[in-house]
């Protein structure tokens, strides 16, 4: 598979050979709908908390006695059936919403999305982006010079994700003051972001293929310190139990 790859001015620059195993995966739609669900779970913060009535302020003395006044026995003003009291059944911040995800699937989700987007004519390859000092200007010239190809790049919001070969800051200031796009490096690209966006700029294609080449084969792109061998503890084999020595016969009674 081929196809154009674009500088920051806007012009064509040739062509780039894609990686079928990046690029040429088939939708699978319940694997990617997991990940994604997953994802947006584990990045959900408990803030919505509602007291009990053990947590609400007073209450700790009983309204009335409990016998002789003809009204219905209480024993706290907070209880959850008066007004001002606690909250019964309601939501506390200590719920968890994570949910585990397995790094293959998270790996294979995100070729599948890079699959479909680049089937969807919706990845954009750029040669280069380089900056010598933050400047939104030449963050926001290049936008429009790559508009001319693509016209979703002008949405008011989620327009394009842009995917560097590495951390660049300069480059990332220069985004930041975009709010209809989004910058970041591409080993950090995961399968919310690809779909978030309409659009997904790639930069320095070459680099990219590579540190998405080791997600593919299920390699990360650090390699992990090798564990030290686990030493077998020597089990001593325990002794054979002794034999029961056998009941003396009792000697008989003489008769007298």
């Amino acid at each position: 598979m081929e196809t154009k790859i674009y500088n920051i001015e806007g012009k064509e620059a040739g062509n780039v050979t894609l990686p079928e195993a990046i690029f040429g995966l088939q939708w699978n739609a319940d694997l990617v709908h997991q990940v994604v669900t997953s994802m947006q779970a584990n990045a959900r913060h408990s803030t919505a908390h509602t007291k009990g009535r053990g947590e609400v302020r007073g209450g700790g003395r009983k309204p009335w006695q409990q016998k002789g006044t003809g009204r219905a026995r209480h024993g706290s003003s907070r209880s959850p059936i008066w007004k001002g009291g606690g909250v019964t059944h309601g939501p506390t911040k200590d719920k968890i919403y994570a949910l585990k995800i397995n790094r293959s699937m998270r790996q294979k989700a995100l070729l599948v999305t890079l699959s479909r987007k680049y089937k969807d004519g919706e990845v954009i390859f750029v040669d280069s982006i380089a900056l010598n000092a933050p400047k939104t200007a030449t963050a926001k010239a290049m936008m429009l010079a790559l508009g001319k190809h693509f016209s979703g790049l002008g949405k008011s919001k989620n327009a394009a994700y842009i995917a560097l070969p590495d951390r660049n800051a300069h480059v990332l200031k220069s985004f930041a003051n975009m709010g209809h796009v989004q910058a970041g490096s591409i080993a950090d690209l995961n399968p919310v972001s690809v779909l978030a966006a309409k659009y997904l700029v790639i930069a320095d294609p070459q680099a990219a293929f590579d540190t998405l080449s080791k997600k593919a084969s299920g390699k990360s792109a650090e390699k992990a310190e090798p564990k030290a061998p686990k030493v077998k503890k020597e089990v001593r084999a325990k002794a054979a139990p002794k034999a029961k020595a056998a009941p003396k016969a009792k000697a008989k009674k003489a008769a007298k």
